[in-house]
C-alpha cells in the first residue's frame, strides 16, 4: 500500500492557512506509507502535467493532528514519488494542537 489511508475529507479542524502561511513552514521529508490522504479522487491531468506545480507549492502540504500525518494538498506529487519508487515526499507540516 502506498498510504497508510485513504481518507475523504479533512478530519482535524480548520487551521486557519493561508498559501502565503505555507510557505513559512521550512519542507521535510514524510514517508508516504505515513500518511493518510484527504482525498480519494485525482485528477488525472495534474499527475501526468510536468508543470503541474508551475503556480504552486512545490513542496505538499501536511497536517499534523492526534498523532496522524494528513496529506491536505499534493496528492499527484505524492501519487509521483510513488511510481519513480521513492518511499518519501518532501512536504510542508503544520502541526495542530488537539483542543479537546
Amino acid at each position: 500500500m502506498i498510504f497508510k489511508g485513504v481518507g475523504e475529507g479533512r478530519p482535524y479542524p480548520d487551521h486557519g492557512m493561508a498559501p502565503r502561511d505555507w510557505a513559512a513552514l521550512p519542507p521535510r521529508q514524510v514517508r508516504l506509507d505515513q500518511l493518510i490522504t484527504t482525498k480519494d479522487t485525482l485528477q488525472l491531468a495534474a499527475l501526468l502535467d510536468s508543470e503541474s506545480t508551475f503556480y504552486g507549492d512545490l513542496f505538499a502540504h501536511v497536517v499534523a493532528w492526534r498523532g496522524e500525518l494528513y496529506l491536505e494538498d499534493g496528492l499527484h506529487r505524492a501519487l509521483r514519488a510513488a511510481l519513480q519508487q521513492r518511499t518519501v515526499l518532501h512536504a510542508r507540516v503544520r502541526v495542530l494542537e488537539d483542543a479537546s
